[in-house]
């Protein structure tokens, strides 16, 4: 059996990646979403084990030591990292997985498993991306306006990532992450054995 592909998708806060993975994961069954661990608090409407495992601050550190998580980074002055040992046993069980993680975080997973497919979701602007995390409505404009410093900074990365794709138009961002997925899987790398087996039958 194969190992499992482990995708790691990072964009701005107000870029839609959720809503693109809500889709992708609703088309492919083989995929598994790795829920973050976060001290922050959850925002209305947010599920604790949905959208994240919502811990104490104390609760996270004991995972750092333990070393349970296979990333961790601070952000905005909250903790945010992946508990591994889920994450792990998919991969192992031939599931891919996809980790909805930011940058910093992105960079360890690639040091540690360089495997790892990273993804990066552009917005079409900034001003847009500033437009989006106004309607949302759920912070502070000294919030909006960090949260739009650190996009920037974000976006100065992406040259970092494997892939590199903008959500402008919904459907076609679910598309090209399609594409990104199948792309992943018709690589040289992975289809040794079907190279075999051609030459084999002839």
């Amino acid at each position: 059996m194969n190992r499992g592909k482990l995708y790691v998708v990072s964009a701005p806060s107000g870029c839609g990646k959720g809503t693109i993975l809500a889709e992708i994961l609703k088309n492919n069954q083989n995929l598994f979403y790795s829920v973050s661990a976060t001290t922050r608090s959850p925002r209305e409407g947010e599920i604790d084990g949905v959208d994240y495992y919502f811990i104490a601050k104390e609760e996270f550190e004991r995972e750092i030591e333990n070393s349970g998580m296979l990333e961790y980074a601070e952000f905005c002055g909250n903790f945010y990292g992946t508990p591994k040992k889920k994450v792990i046993d998919k991969l192992e069980q031939g599931i891919d997985v996809i980790l909805e993680i930011e940058t910093i975080g992105a960079m360890k997973i690639k040091k540690a498993m360089n495997d790892a497919i990273l993804i990066f979701i552009l917005p079409p602007s900034v001003s847009e991306l500033r437009r989006r995390l106004n309607k949302r409505g759920t912070e502070e404009h000294e919030i909006i306006e960090k949260r739009l410093k650190e996009a920037a900074d974000e976006i100065k990365r992406a040259c970092d990532y494997d892939y590199i794709m903008m959500n402008d138009e919904l459907g076609k961002a679910i598309e090209d992450f399609e594409a990104i997925l199948t792309a992943s899987k018709l690589t040289n790398e992975n289809n040794k054995n079907m190279i075999e087996e051609v030459l084999k039958n002839a």
